[in-house]
């Protein structure tokens, strides 16, 4: 949509609910990068699949997620903004690049190892190919750029792999992507296990913040966070990890430094810290909320945006997808 940019991509899965951890490591990024990159933003519905979903709840969440992206400021007008399966580019160069993929490395890959350990009775293919179908996202739009946290990493490296395991048995015919590392928001740890990173599927639900939680919720889940023996406060991850992560989530929540929010708290009791935490995300996700709770109450106005990016996103994906269909010499007409 952009003319003169460098080309970015990245992707949520519409399963289970985000948490602010989500939010500040990529959402928010996101909505920084629309403004410098010419960005396809996709819910990643294809993906999910591989933990068995409800049907009529997983496109409630599609639907709900892409309210939540332009609640939360990413511009469809800026972006591509397009659900994964309104573009079936995806998975066709998906079965492309499968012959491009050997399976010992798809059976090294640590996020296969972690959801087959925690869905033992569904390991199924589609959970060990998960990297190539993220390789066809990424390649597909000829992004130069994806922002990625550290639990991707590896999953950028086989994209890279594959590019440039195609492009040296044909032509160059892939941008090899780069990653941006984001840092704003990565460590965002679990508030009843802060040496863990929140997550979206954690076993204990108040150790993670969700978007979607109310004021009342928060509140309550930032009263019982975990903290130290001690009495003072003030950034240390090490000796501190509790108080450190909530400083974190403080600064990043009220727009200020640590050292400033170290000063705001010099002599304040934890009970009074925390409290204050929970009002400072309360105040910040009531507005997103707000929004996302109006887009949702008008859905042609959203189906509208979906229908425009994903004719677009399968308009630039139908190009690259041509290309390697002429390169491997398929019959095209």
């Amino acid at each position: 949509m952009q003319d003169g940019k460098k080309t970015l991509y990245s992707a949520i899965q519409p399963t289970n609910n985000l948490t602010i951890g989500n939010y500040l490591g990529a959402i928010k990024n996101m909505t920084a990068l629309q403004n410098d990159y010419n960005c396809f933003y996709a819910v990643a519905d294809m993906h999910a699949i591989t933990v068995r979903q409800q049907p009529a709840e997983l496109r409630a969440k599609t639907l709900s997620l892409i309210a939540l992206y332009i609640a939360c400021g990413i511009d469809p007008e800026k972006c591509t903004l397009y659900v994964q399966s309104h573009v079936p580019a995806h998975a066709q160069l998906a079965w492309v690049l499968n012959t491009f993929t050997y399976v010992g490395e798809m059976e090294r890959m640590t996020q296969f190892k972690d959801k087959s350990a925690r869905h033992a009775d569904n390991i199924n293919m589609g959970l060990m190919d998960y990297p190539v179908l993220m390789a066809a996202d990424i390649l597909l739009y000829g992004a130069d750029y994806v922002p990625v946290g550290e639990d991707q990493r590896q999953h950028l490296e086989i994209t890279r792999d594959i590019a440039q395991r195609f492009n040296n048995a044909y032509s160059p015919t892939f941008t090899v992507p780069e990653g941006i590392f984001m840092k704003v928001g990565a460590k965002i740890g679990d508030l009843q296990s802060p040496d863990k990173k929140m997550s979206k599927s954690a076993e204990n639900p108040n150790g993670s913040v969700f978007l979607s939680d109310d004021k009342d919720t928060i509140i309550r889940k930032f009263k019982r966070a975990v903290t130290d023996s001690g009495s003072e406060i003030y950034y240390d991850p090490v000796n501190k990890a509790g108080i450190s992560n909530l400083l974190g989530i403080y600064s990043v929540f009220s727009d200020k430094t640590v050292q400033e929010a170290e000063r705001d708290f010099c002599g304040v009791g934890y009970g009074e810290f925390k409290l204050a935490v929970g009002e400072a995300v309360a105040e910040k996700l009531a507005p997103i909320q707000r929004e996302q709770a109006r887009l949702l109450e008008d859905k042609q106005y959203l189906n509208e945006i979906l229908k425009k990016n994903s004719e677009y996103a399968s308009r630039t994906a139908g190009r690259t997808l041509a290309k390697v269909y002429k390169k491997i010499g398929f019959y095209q007409l």
